[in-house]
Order: structure tokens, then sequence, then C-alpha cells
């Protein structure tokens, strides 16, 4: 569904500070795939989902989509058929406003706007819905901002609005990285529940290599702009810890030392 062909990106060319983040990506991402991406610090996962995402442009290489050259296509645009869920819940939602107001927006992405009454009684149902199914009683607050929830609270709220309008794509970058290991452990069992429930194809960068493992039919892993291992199928369900340790040794050629990935 979406294929990466030759993708490059390097930052600050032609200064000291010169870096390569990705070297000539060929990643092709079927339609209901659930890859998670590990990699140490500077591996290039995050740079892989903001060139999809269209927040950099590439230097060089495509990015299709159903067929379709989305290279050039600018950031917003692509807003219409990508949900992204970034590591700072902080961010995706908008403070000074309602719950049931930032599910509006998201319900609306993409879609023509018009004269008529902000917030329909039809609309304020299915949040009451969604918001059910996240079992963290939001569905009873949906005027209270959303500055106003926890950490926990705010990231759930913002994977639904990322997959309220079930985008092609959706995109998790360590989404889970800045919340406590509960609050973690109940945002990633919202996040495989949605996936599957919706048959979402989903991208979920994360530095935790038994999440990598648990979750998804498909695991990436990258180093320095490269990647150096694509496991699926039984492959991956026999995966062991110690088995993709030696696994990346053997492809990246050094020992892992990045110890965010080795103590989580």
């Amino acid at each position: 569904m979406i294929k990466l062909e030759n993708v490059c990106k390097t930052f600050n060319i032609n200064t000291i500070n010169e870096k390569k983040a990705l070297n000539n990506i060929n990643l092709s991402i079927e339609s209901g795939d659930f890859i998670t991406v590990i990699g140490g610090n500077g591996a290039g996962k995050s740079t892989l989902l903001n060139l999809i995402a269209g927040v950099y442009p590439c230097e060089s290489g495509a990015i299709t989509l159903d067929g379709s050259d989305i290279t050039t296509e600018p950031e917003y645009k692509r807003a219409k058929f990508l949900g992204r869920v970034f590591q700072d819940p902080m961010m995706g939602t908008a403070a000074d406003m309602g719950i049931e107001e930032n599910l509006a927006m998201a319900f609306r992405r993409g879609k023509k706007r018009g004269l008529h009454w902000g917030i329909s009684h039809e609309e304020r149902t299915l949040y009451k819905e969604k918001l059910k199914t996240l079992d963290l009683g939001l569905e009873t607050r949906l005027s209270s901002k959303v500055g106003l929830l926890s950490g926990g609270q705010r990231q759930a709220l913002t994977l639904l609005m990322a997959t309220l309008q079930r985008p092609k794509l959706l995109l998790l970058d360590e989404h889970t990285a800045a919340l406590d290991p509960k609050t973690a452990k109940k945002v990633l069992e919202l996040t495989d529940s949605i996936v599957k429930r919706d048959s979402l194809t989903t991208l979920m960068v994360t530095h935790n290599m038994k999440d990598a493992i648990r979750m998804g039919n498909r695991l990436i892993m990258m180093h320095e702009g490269r990647i150096i291992l694509d496991i699926k199928g039984k492959d991956k369900e026999n995966l062991q810890i110690k088995e993709l340790l030696d696994m990346f040794e053997s492809a990246s050629g050094n020992t892992m030392d990045n110890d965010r990935m080795l103590l989580s």
C-alpha cells in the first residue's frame, strides 16, 4: 500500500554538523501490516515517520501511496489519510478546548467546512460511544478542557482522534515513552485493540524490545539510517530478545550499546 524507494534524507548539508539520517531506504508496507520499528538513538526511526508524514522533504527517492506518488505532497494534504500520535502527550490535542471539540476537529479532518451548528446530536452520541471504549470515564466529561487530563488520558484521547476517521496509515512515534509503566501498558493495550478492530495499517516506533517483539506482525530494526533487519511471520512470533540482540550484532557489525533499549 505504501512504498518507499531509495529514500534519503540528510540534515545540515555541507556544514560541520551534516548528518545522513536516512540512507537509501527501501520499504514496502502492505495493507493491514502492523510494523514495529526499533533502533538506537539516531538510527533514523522518527525521521522515517516524519518523511512519510511530509514533515521533511526527502532529497532523493520516491514515496507512493496506493500507486500514487506523494513524494512532494505537503504535510497538510497527507494529513487526510494519515493518523499520528506523538511521544509528548501535550501534542496532538488542543489543551484549551473541550474533549468533544477536539474529537470534532479530528472527525472533520479532510472534509469540507460549511456554516452550520458546531456539533450535532449524532456526532455527540458517536463521541460518547468511542470514548466509552477507552474505559477511562471520559464519555461523561465531554466539555472538560483537555489540558486538565492526565498524560495517559490525553494520550488515549489522541490515539482515538488519530483513528476516528480510520486512516490509511497510523503513525505512532514512541507514543508511550513519556508515560509511567502502568499507564503505558494501558495505552499499548488500547492501541492493539483499536488496530485489530479497525484493521489499521500501522507503523509504531519504540525503544522497548519486548513491546516490539510482542506487538504487530512485522519488526524492522534500523541502524545509522538503514534498515538492517526485517522480521515477519513465524520468525517474529518465535523471536526472543537475546536472539534479536544477536541478529543486530550480526547485521550491524556492532554490539548493542543503547542503554534505553537494553534497560527497557
